[in-house]
C-alpha cells in the first residue's frame, strides 16, 4: 500500500507537466483584439466589477512586495525545518495583516530531511572537482565517502536494459539532457531520472547514482529535488551534478579510460515534524458556502530562497485576493487562499487538505494553483462541465484582450489541486511562460532578482480578474468532467 501511495503522489506531482500542454493558439492580430474589445464593451455586471479590479491591480506591486517579504524575512523553507516553521508564522501574520476575515492552519505531518555536506571529485582520468548536491530524501554516503568507477547511461530506460555485470559495484551516471520549452513539457520526460534513478541503479547493484541536473541552464548550479526509495530495494546515495559538470564528465568518457569518481554526501533524515497548510478567507456575502479556491505552496527547497518556486505563487494569489477586497469590497462567494505545506516532497499538504475537507469539497466552484514562477500568463486551460464551459464569454474576451487565450478543457490544474477533479471539483490552469524557469528551478540561483516586476504584476492582474469575476457571479462549472 505504501508504494502505491508513493507512485500516485509522484504521478500527481508531475501531472501539471505531463498533461494539458496543448499548443497555444495565440492571436495578436488587430482584428482579434478589436473583436475582443467589442465583446467587452457589452460586459456583464460581473465583468464590470472584475475590470475595476484589473485596473487597480495594474497599478499595484503587491505580489512582488509579498515575495520580497517572504524571501528576505524567511528565506529557504524545506518542509519540517526551522525555515518552514518561520514561513508558517510569516504566512499567518501576513493574512492577518491584510485583513482576511478568517485565518487558520491545518496540521500536516512531514518527514524532515537535512542536506548536509556534499562533495564530488573526479579521481581519474583527469582529477578535478564537480559541483554536486544531494537529492531530497537521499541517504548519506559512508563518512569517508565512496569511490568507484562511473558507468554512464543516456536514460533510465537504457540503464534498465543494461547488463547487470556492467553496473554492479559502480556509480551510475544518468546523463539525460532537458530541452528548453515554453510550457516546460520536457520536465516530465527527464524528472524520472531524479525520482526513480536510485531504485533502478540499486536493482543493478550500483553503489550510488548521480544525474545530470534536471534543468535547462548551462551553469555550475546543481538542481536538487525529491527522489524516492523502494523499501524492497537497497537504498543507495543519490545526487545531481550541474549541467556544466555533466558536460565535462561526459567528455571524459571519450578518453577510453576508466572514469573514477569520489563522492561524499552527508544528508540525513531528521525525523517527523509538524508543518501546516495556512489558509486565509474573505467570506462571501451572499453565498458564503460556495468557495473560489486559489493557492500556492509555502515550502521551498533549501538551496535558494524559493523566490520562483513558489514564493511567486504565494505573492500572486495572496495579492489577487487582497486587491479584490480593497477594490470592490467583500465578494459574493468566499475567496479562499491556501498556502500548502510540503509540496516539494510529494504534495503532502494537498493530500491532507483533501482528507480534512472531504465532506465539503463539493462546495468548491473551482480550484487553481500558481506554481510555475512568474513568467507572463499566455493561456487559460480549464476543466469545467462541458455544458457551461463557454458561458463566461465576456471573461474570455477580456482575457484575450490581455493576451491570454482560452486553451483546452482537460487540465488537472496545478500540482496541489491536481487530485481535486477526481472529486468533481473544477480546476483551471493559468499557463505561464516557463522558457527560463528551469534555469533556476531547485537551485541556489532561485532568488528574488529573477522575478521581473512587470511579469509578476501581469500574473497578479490575470488572477485577480478571474477570481473577482467568478467570486461575484452565478457561473457554476461543476462538476469537473471525468477523464
Amino acid at each position: 500500500m505504501r508504494q502505491t501511495f508513493i507512485s500516485l503522489t509522484i504521478a500527481a506531482s508531475l501531472g501539471f507537466m505531463l498533461g494539458g500542454c496543448a499548443v497555444s493558439t495565440h492571436s495578436t492580430s488587430a482584428d482579434a483584439k478589436q473583436e475582443s474589445a467589442i465583446t467587452i464593451a457589452n460586459k456583464t455586471p460581473e465583468l464590470a466589477l472584475a475590470m475595476q479590479v484589473k485596473n487597480a491591480s495594474e497599478e499595484s506591486d503587491l505580489a512582488y512586495e509579498i515575495v520580497k517579504s517572504l524571501t528576505v524575512e524567511v528565506g529557504p523553507r524545506i518542509p519540517g525545518s526551522q525555515g518552514d516553521k518561520r514561513a508558517v508564522a510569516w504566512a499567518e501574520a501576513k493574512f492577518n495583516e491584510m485583513g482576511f476575515d478568517k485565518v487558520y492552519k491545518q496540521p500536516v505531518r512531514v518527514r524532515n530531511w537535512e542536506r548536509g555536506f556534499a562533495d564530488a571529485k573526479v579521481v581519474a582520468p583527469f582529477p578535478q572537482e564537480l559541483v554536486i548536491t544531494a537529492l531530497g530524501g537521499s541517504i548519506a554516503t559512508p563518512e569517508s565517502g565512496l569511490e568507484a568507477k562511473v558507468v554512464m547511461f543516456d536514460s533510465l530506460a537504457s540503464l534498465s536494459e543494461a547488463d547487470k555485470a556492467t553496473v554492479e559495484g559502480n556509480i551510475v551516471f544518468l546523463n539525460t539532457r532537458m530541452q528548453r520549452d515554453k510550457a516546460g513539457k520536457f520536465y516530465g520526460k527527464v524528472v524520472p531520472n531524479r525520482v526513480a534513478g536510485a531504485v533502478e541503479a540499486a536493482k543493478m547493484g550500483a553503489k550510488a547514482v548521480i544525474i545530470r541536473s534536471v534543468g535547462t541552464d548551462n551553469s555550475r548550479f546543481a538542481h536538487t529535488g525529491v527522489m524516492r526509495y523502494d523499501e524492497e530495494v537497497e537504498k543507495i546515495p543519490a545526487g545531481a551534478i550541474s549541467t556544466a559538470d555533466a558536460d565535462n564528465l561526459e567528455a571524459m568518457f571519450s578518453s577510453e579510460q576508466d572514469v573514477v569518481l569520489n563522492i561524499n554526501m552527508q544528508a540525513k533524515d531528521a525525523g517527523w515534524q509538524t508543518s501546516y497548510n495556512v489558509i486565509g478567507e474573505f467570506t462571501g456575502t451572499e453565498k458564503p458556502d460556495e468557495v473560489v479556491l486559489i493557492s500556492a505552496h509555502l515550502d521551498s527547497w533549501d538551496e535558494g530562497t524559493g523566490a520562483l518556486d513558489d514564493g511567486a505563487g504565494v505573492g500572486i494569489v495572496t495579492a489577487a485576493a487582497k486587491i479584490i477586497k480593497d477594490t470592490i469590497g467583500q465578494p459574493k462567494r468566499t475567496i479562499r487562499v491556501i498556502l500548502y505545506a510540503a509540496e516539494e516532497i510529494g504534495l503532502v499538504g494537498a493530500y491532507q487538505y483533501v482528507r480534512t475537507n472531504r465532506e465539503s469539497l463539493e462546495n468548491i466552484i473551482f480550484a487553481a494553483e500558481s506554481d510555475f514562477g512568474a513568467g507572463k500568463i499566455y493561456q487559460l486551460d480549464t476543466r469545467f462541465d462541458e455544458a457551461v464551459r463557454n458561458d463566461p464569454s465576456d471573461l474570455y474576451a477580456a482575457l484575450k484582450s490581455m493576451g491570454v487565450e482560452l486553451g483546452n478543457n482537460t487540465t488537472n490544474g496545478g500540482p496541489d489541486v491536481s487530485m481535486l477533479p477526481n472529486y468533481g471539483v473544477p480546476v483551471i490552469a493559468l499557463k505561464q511562460d516557463g522558457t527560463y524557469y528551469f534555469d533556476y528551478h531547485h537551485t541556489p540561483n532561485d532568488t528574488l532578482d529573477k522575478i521581473e516586476l512587470d511579469d509578476i504584476r501581469q500574473n497578479q492582474t490575470v488572477w485577480a480578474l478571474i477570481t473577482a469575476y467568478i467570486a461575484n457571479s452565478d457561473f457554476d462549472p461543476r462538476p469537473a468532467p471525468k477523464r
